[in-house]
C-alpha cells in the first residue's frame, strides 16, 4: 500500500502551493489537479511494474521522482504521456482522460504534455532551428515565419540563440539537451515530463541543463522530473515522490523526505548515495 505522510505543515496531502504565477503557470493554488493518476497499474508480461499509483499534481507544481532503477519511475512518466499502455486505473491531464484506443484523444493529450528524454533524439538531418520548428508546423499547422520566430525565441531562452543554423552533431551533449528542451517547449505544453535528462551527460555539462530546468520551474511550469540529482531535487521541487518496487513509498516536501525519511527503504536509498 502506498504511504503518504501526513505531517506536512503545508497540507495533509503533501501538496505545496504552486511555485510560480509567471507566464507559464497561473491559477489558484488549490484547483483541480492538472495531472490526476488513480489506481494505475502497468505490467510487462507477468512483471507488474506499477502497482497502484495514486498521484495528483497541481498546476505550477514541481515534482521530483526518485528511487532505485527498476522502481517504476520512468514507466510512470511514459504512461502519463501515452507512450506506455497501462492495464488498470485512470489518468487525466487537464481534465482529459487518456484513452489509448482513441487516436484523436491521444493527439490532444500529447499537445498538453511535453517530454524530454535521457537521449536527446534530435533529428540529425535537420538544423537546430528546424528541429524546434518541426512539431509546431506539422501538428499545430503554424506558418513558417511564426514557427521560426518562436524557435529563435526559445533557443535564446535556453542560451543557444546563435545555434539556430547549426547541426546537432556540432553541439555538445548539454547543448543538444537544451535544444531538446526548446523543442518540447515549442508545443506550449501544460506539463513537462523530464526523464533523467542529465544522465547521459558528462558531469561538467549537467549544470547548464539543470539551470534551464530551474528557470522553467521559477516561471511556473508544471514539471515532473525523474532525477538522480538529489541536490537539484531538494532545491527546486515542491514535492518529492520516492518510488520503491512499483509503489509510491513516501511523498512530501523535500526537507521532509531528505531530512527525516520515515521508512527503512528511503533511509537506505539516501545513505547509498553518499
Amino acid at each position: 500500500m502506498s504511504t503518504e505522510l501526513d505531517d506536512d505543515p503545508q497540507d495533509a496531502s503533501g501538496v505545496a502551493p504552486p511555485r510560480g504565477s509567471g507566464p507559464l503557470g497561473s491559477g489558484p493554488a488549490r484547483s483541480d489537479p492538472i495531472v490526476n493518476v488513480t489506481g494505475l497499474r502497468k505490467r510487462f508480461g507477468t512483471n507488474e511494474v506499477l502497482k497502484g499509483i495514486d498521484l495528483q499534481v497541481q498546476r505550477g507544481e514541481v515534482i521530483a521522482i526518485i528511487g532505485k532503477s527498476g522502481s517504476g519511475k520512468s514507466t510512470l512518466l511514459r504512461c502519463i504521456n501515452g507512450l506506455e499502455v497501462f492495464q488498470e486505473g485512470a489518468l487525466q491531464v487537464e481534465g482529459q482522460p487518456l484513452k489509448h484506443g482513441d487516436a484523436k484523444a491521444m493527439r490532444a493529450l500529447r499537445q498538453h504534455v511535453g517530454m524530454i528524454f535521457q537521449s536527446f533524439n534530435l533529428f540529425p538531418h535537420l538544423s537546430v532551428g528546424r528541429n524546434v520548428m518541426l512539431a509546431p508546423t506539422l501538428v499545430k499547422a503554424r506558418d513558417g515565419a511564426a514557427a521560426e520566430a518562436q524557435a529563435r525565441t526559445l533557443l535564446a531562452r535556453v542560451g543557444l540563440a546563435e545555434k539556430f543554423d547549426a547541426w546537432p552533431d556540432q553541439l555538445s551533449g548539454g547543448q543538444q539537451q537544451r535544444v531538446a528542451i526548446a523543442r518540447a517547449l515549442a508545443m506550449e505544453p501544460s506539463v513537462m515530463l523530464c526523464d533523467e535528462i542529465t544522465s547521459a551527460l558528462d558531469p561538467e555539462l549537467v549544470g547548464e541543463v539543470l539551470k534551464v530546468v530551474e528557470g522553467l520551474a521559477d516561471e511556473g511550469m508544471t514539471l515532473m522530473m525523474v532525477t538522480h540529482e538529489m541536490n537539484f531535487a531538494r532545491k527546486v521541487s515542491d514535492r518529492v515522490v520516492f518510488m520503491h518496487a512499483g509503489r509510491i513509498h513516501e511523498m512530501g516536501p523535500p526537507e521532509q523526505l531528505f531530512g527525516a525519511p520515515q521508512t527503512p527503504e528511503l533511509q537506505q536509498f539516501l545513505s547509498a548515495l553518499h
